[in-house]
């Protein structure tokens, strides 16, 4: 086998097991959140003027988007728009080819933080978030692991596609 190729069931096992350590990381850490920070009030601060660890519940989808829906829509919409982008990650990581890329690393930080928020929504109708980002009054709005795990993989699918178009104008 050339280097750097793996056989298709290494590669699979590869991938799917980066997306199942961002699961088991995103999991541990709202525990741990839950556990040891109050519902709404509680908050650790650990880079004063720019970052802490707080506890809020996120009915909604990103940015708390459709959370003053009636939580009989927003909750099966939610679910199963998680579910196709999990079915459809899937899928692509399923047929990726035999040499690791930049995009297999994407799709399986997308599929990890999919299902990771997947499962707080069908089981809680709700995911904890506890990352908080601010700099003086301007805030962003809390996050969580999986959400992080996304946007990982959402920059490393544009850049995969920026480099991939150099590559294609060099040749």
């Amino acid at each position: 086998m050339p280097q750097g190729t793996l056989s298709s069931g290494k590669l699979r096992a590869l991938y799917f097991g980066i997306a199942a350590a961002v699961i088991a990381a995103d999991r541990f850490t709202k525990i741990m959140v839950a556990k040891r920070i109050e519902l709404d009030f509680g908050s650790v601060t650990l880079i004063p003027r720019f970052f802490s660890l707080t506890h809020v519940e996120n009915t909604g989808a990103a940015f708390s988007m459709f959370a003053d829906w009636p939580a009989w829509v927003r909750v099966p919409l939610l679910v199963a728009f998680s579910t196709a982008a999990m079915i459809l990650v899937s899928v692509l990581l399923w047929r990726m080819g035999k040499k690791f890329s930049r995009l297999g690393l994407a799709l399986s930080f997308i599929l990890g933080g999919a299902v990771g928020n997947l499962y707080d929504r069908a089981r809680f109708g709700r995911v904890t978030d506890f990352l908080h980002v601010y700099v003086g009054t301007h805030t962003w709005p809390d996050f969580n692991l999986a959400d992080s795990a996304i946007v990982c993989g959402a920059c490393l699918l544009v850049l995969d596609l920026f480099l991939s178009e150099k590559q294609e104008r060099a040749q």
